[in-house]
C-alpha cells in the first residue's frame, strides 16, 4: 500500500491559524509536511504536530489571499524557502449573515472575492509551479453544503461555493494529469466560532440532532479527507467533490410528518 507520509513535501493552508484550517495544517504536520498557513492576522499560537517534543510547527505568512499581490508575494516566499510546493488548500472562507434584499453591493464582492475568486488566484499560482515539478501536485479547495443547496442569509457565499465546484472540475480537466484538483463539501463544523452560529450548547445539541451521524463534523474529520485527497492513495482522484457532512440534513418534511 502507498504510504501517506509527507515528509518532504510542502503543503500552503489558507486560513489556517484556526478553525478548519488550523485542524488540516495540524493533520499535515503530524505527517510530516512542512506548511505554511496565511491569514490577515497572526494567530496567538501556531499550528503544531502532536509528535511531541520534535513535533513540527506550522510558518505563518501575513497575506489577505483577496489580494493577488500578496498571493504572489507568498508563493515567492515558498519558493525562496523550499524550492516547491506539493499542496496547495483553499480553506480561507467565510460569511457573515446578511439579507439578500438588503446586502450592499461591496459587501457581497467581498464574500465573492474571498470564497470564489482568491481560490481560483491562488490555484492558478500554484498550479505555475507545480507544473514544474516531476510529481506535479495536489490542490483541495474546502467547498461547503451551502453550494449544493439553498442558502439562506448567505446567498453571496452559497453562489461563491457553488462557482468553487464548477471552478473545481474545470480546473481538474484543464490541468491534468500532473495537477489533480479536487472539493470537499463540508457540512458543519464543530470549530472555536460554534455557538456563534449554532447557540449555546442546547443549541448545538438540536443542530446536532438533524445531522443522520448525530454530531456535527470536527476539523479532524476535513483534515483526514484533505490528506486523503492530496496523497498518493488517491492518485486517480481528480475533480471530484467529497462530501464530509455526516449524511446531510434530514428532509423537513420528515420532522414535519412526526408532528
Amino acid at each position: 500500500m502507498k504510504s501517506v507520509a509527507f515528509e518532504g513535501k510542502v503543503v500552503i493552508v489558507t486560513g489556517g491559524g484556526r478553525g478548519v484550517g488550523r485542524g488540516i495544517a495540524t493533520r499535515f504536520l503530524d505527517a510530516g509536511a512542512e506548511v505554511v498557513i496565511c491569514g490577515r492576522n497572526a494567530p496567538e499560537r501556531l499550528p503544531r504536530g502532536l509528535a511531541g517534543e520534535n513535533a513540527k510547527e506550522a510558518r505563518f505568512f501575513q497575506a489577505d489571499v483577496r489580494e493577488v499581490e500578496a498571493i504572489d508575494k507568498m508563493l515567492t516566499f515558498v519558493r525562496e524557502t523550499f524550492g516547491r510546493l506539493d499542496v496547495l488548500v483553499n480553506n480561507a472562507g467565510g460569511s457573515p449573515e446578511a439579507p439578500a434584499a438588503t446586502a450592499s453591493p461591496r459587501f457581497s464582492q467581498s464574500i465573492i472575492n474571498l470564497n470564489l475568486m482568491a481560490p481560483l488566484h491562488f490555484s492558478q499560482r500554484a498550479n505555475t509551479m507545480m507544473q514544474l515539478q516531476a510529481d506535479g501536485g495536489a490542490i483541495v479547495n474546502i467547498a461547503s453544503v451551502s453550494g449544493t443547496r439553498p442558502s439562506p442569509l448567505t446567498s453571496a457565499y452559497g453562489a461563491a461555493k457553488a462557482g468553487l465546484l464548477n471552478l473545481t472540475q474545470t480546473l481538474a480537466v484543464e490541468w491534468a494529469p500532473r495537477v489533480r484538483v479536487n472539493a470537499i463539501v463540508a457540512g458543519m463544523v464543530r470549530t472555536e466560532q460554534a455557538e456563534k452560529y449554532y447557540g449555546d450548547e442546547a443549541g448545538i445539541a438540536r443542530v446536532e440532532a438533524t445531522v443522520p451521524m448525530q454530531r456535527l463534523a470536527m476539523p479532524a474529520d476535513i483534515a483526514e479527507a484533505c490528506l486523503w485527497l492530496a496523497s498518493p492513495l488517491a492518485s486517480y482522484v481528480t475533480g471530484a467533490a467529497l462530501a464530509i457532512h455526516g449524511g446531510g440534513e434530514k428532509p423537513a418534511f420528515l420532522g414535519a410528518r412526526e408532528k
